[in-house]
């Protein structure tokens, strides 16, 4: 009657250690890898418009088509206080051409834009697209902003 009893309850003979049916999962979680991806490519989405602006400048206002761009152009940003910029660089006159000619991939054939502010001085700009067209460049252009309607 002793050994019914013992067996009855799972005492005695051998003890069997239960082991789960699933063992040691030895593999790397990655929906926490995947969710920090995806909160990156948001940031990065959002971020990258705000960092192409370069010089800030007030553009004129006009009722021009927009242009069809391709390829990013050469852009020299005038500021309202008459000083010139290559990108995010300061320029002085004598710099302006052997820059730009630098910048230019494509040799004089290269569009070149001319970002002026609208509060500087015309006779500035005409002077620095004197410079940029004397120096053979044939595609040089005024950007300005959309006008509301």
């Amino acid at each position: 009657m002793t050994v019914a009893h013992a067996s009855a309850h799972g005492h005695g003979g051998r003890r069997r250690r239960r082991r789960g049916k699933r063992g040691v999962i030895n593999e790397i979680n990655m929906t926490p890898f995947i969710d920090v991806m995806l909160v990156l490519l948001v940031i990065f989405m959002v971020t990258a418009p705000l960092m192409t602006a370069g010089v800030p400048i007030d553009l004129p206002k006009a009722a021009a088509a927009p242009l069809n761009v391709d390829a990013k152009p050469v852009t020299l940003s005038i500021k309202a206080d008459g000083k010139v910029f290559l990108g995010e660089s300061a320029l002085g006159d004598a710099e302006i051409v052997p820059r730009v000619a630098a910048a230019a991939k494509q040799g004089v054939d290269e569009r070149i834009f001319v970002r002026g502010d609208k509060k500087v001085d015309y006779g500035r700009v005409a002077q620095v697209m004197a410079m940029v067209t004397g120096a053979g460049f044939k595609r040089v252009a005024l950007v300005t902003e959309a006008e509301q309607r």
